[in-house]
């Protein structure tokens, strides 16, 4: 791989360097090299995390496949296996439209300060953090947000580089590849529920209770006090009842047959897809839909009348709120809530690991071990 495509990664002569899996642009597989960059360095108000186990999540695969450009208009699933076969550029096909091709990929980090910059808090130093990969560079009044490895290099590296104020220490006797499977999936999910306003005696329904996120929102639904019914295969009902759902459902299954019309308080989705307009249809009236996603089609027929007539209200949640994620860092501290570690595998085998995430045969989230960890 020459310089030119490593662009601004490239290490110039004498420069520490680490190993990073770089993607290089929207497209298939090949689009992800696993080689040696440059070994970021922390700017005064930054720091840097050795990575010790880097989490992934369908938003690697979605930014890689450009999917949330408006030109596509399909699946997860059915756009990896289109971009792969016939990939295509796409300038709007980021969270925030472009993204900054060729970067290091990599929402979720668990790792160890190992340097400091000039105003960062020296007490950092050696203490073993999470990052909040979603940050509000304008405060939380303002909804503008930026995310690691979406609008910058992330964790699927030796080494990563970000603001102080965004990493936070946590003390549990969990593994680094446990904690990595917290912050996109638990900090999305936990987002929705503070959002939504979940409480004790509510009745959520959590859809694609089976993955990362959906699977995070039935233990943080469940730790409100909540009634919890989770969607999901057949196979997978054992393990959603066994994290607290108190009902599973069938994802073919017909919601309104299976639980009445008018009958669920709140919709936690990020699924959407042909199965958006049932869960209004479920939701009583005055009720919420959560949305943080759709791969499973971002495209939906939404009735009006339903809508408005039941004085619905749809909230979609991207940016983090304030208590966020020191809420999850103190579920862990206090054992509120438990890890679900699917798989590990070694950084280099990246394209793997996103083949195999992509069957959905699993349970939780996969994590990502870098070299010498």
């Amino acid at each position: 791989m020459t310089e030119a495509a490593l662009g601004r990664l490239a290490p110039r002569d004498g420069q520490p360097t680490m190993k990073a899996v770089v993607t290089l642009g929207n497209g298939g597989y090949d689009q992800l090299l696993y080689c040696d960059v440059a070994r970021p360095t922390p700017g005064p108000a930054e720091v840097l995390v050795e990575v010790r186990a880097a989490g992934m999540n369908n938003t690697e695969i979605n930014t890689r496949l450009g999917w949330y450009s408006t030109t596509v208009r399909k699946s997860t699933a059915d756009a990896a296996a289109n971009e792969q076969s016939a990939p295509t550029r796409k300038a709007d096909g980021g969270w925030n439209a472009a993204t900054p091709f060729p970067f290091i990929q990599g929402t979720d980090c668990c790792g160890i300060v190992v340097e400091v910059g000039a105003e960062a808090n020296r007490h950092l130093l050696g203490q073993r953090i999470l990052v909040r990969a979603c940050m509000r560079p304008d405060g939380f009044t303002s909804p503008e947000n930026i995310w690691m490895a979406s609008d910058f290099d992330g964790a699927f590296a030796q080494f990563v580089k970000v603001p102080a104020a965004e990493v936070f220490p946590v003390q549990c006797d969990w593994t680094d590849a446990e904690l990595a499977t917290i912050p996109c999936a638990y900090g999305t999910a936990e987002n929705m529920i503070h959002r939504a306003g979940v409480r004790h005696g509510m009745r959520v329904l959590v859809a694609g209770a089976s993955g990362g996120v959906g699977s995070a929102a039935v233990q943080l639904a469940k730790r409100r006090g909540a009634e919890v019914i989770g969607i999901t295969t057949t196979m997978k009902m054992d393990a959603i009842r066994a994290l607290g759902a108190d009902h599973v459902i069938d994802r073919s299954a017909d919601l309104v047959k299976a639980l009445g019309k008018d009958s669920v308080d709140v919709v936690i989705d990020n699924v959407a897809g042909p199965g958006f307009g049932a869960m209004l249809n479920v939701l009583r009236r005055g009720g919420k839909f959560v949305s943080s996603g759709a791969i499973g089609g971002p495209v939906v027929e939404l009735d009006m009348r339903v809508f408005y007539l039941k004085d619905l209200t749809l909230i979609g949640c991207t940016a983090w709120d304030e208590p966020v994620f020191p809420n999850l860092i103190s579920y862990i501290e206090s054992g509120e809530i438990r890890p679900l570690l699917a798989r590990t595998y070694p950084l280099e085998r990246i394209a793997t690991a996103q083949q195999e995430f992509l069957q959905k045969s699993h349970v939780g989230n996969f994590v990502l071990i870098p070299p010498g960890i």
